[in-house]
């Protein structure tokens, strides 16, 4: 699942309730990056090679939307698909009693303001 994740902050714009359409965005070695903020997409410039091979193996859990690398995910089978997971059973759970939900916030066809939109703080 390609969820976009901010390379300087390795923040998922979803969990920060910011839409491609919204994010800054810049292009790298042919690639097309998406970042929570003109501060991200600054100090990306300083070392982009850097940023991108930190969030190379990011993923985004599906259900609690915490951003964990390859190592410390599980991965579940869903539709054909792998999704990848934080270890914690209760996000399994509740992903499973609809999925439908879960993977429209992931992939942003929801209109989901974010984790933090009661704060007003959209981002780092």
């Amino acid at each position: 699942m390609n969820v976009k994740i901010c390379p300087s902050c390795g923040c998922s714009l979803v969990r920060l309730g910011i839409a491609e359409v919204q994010a800054v965005q810049l292009d790298h070695a042919g690639s097309t990056y998406f970042f929570c903020c003109q501060g991200c997409a600054d100090i990306f410039q300083e070392q982009p090679d850097h940023f991108v091979e930190e969030v190379k193996d990011m993923h985004v859990c599906p259900s609690c939307l915490a951003e964990k690398p390859s190592a410390y995910t599980v991965p579940v089978a869903h539709n054909g698909q792998e999704l990848r997971f934080c270890r914690c059973p209760h996000c399994a759970e509740v992903f499973a009693k609809d999925p439908d939900f879960y993977l429209d916030r992931l992939t942003g066809k929801t209109d989901f303001k974010g984790l933090f939109s009661e704060s007003g703080s959209a981002c780092c």
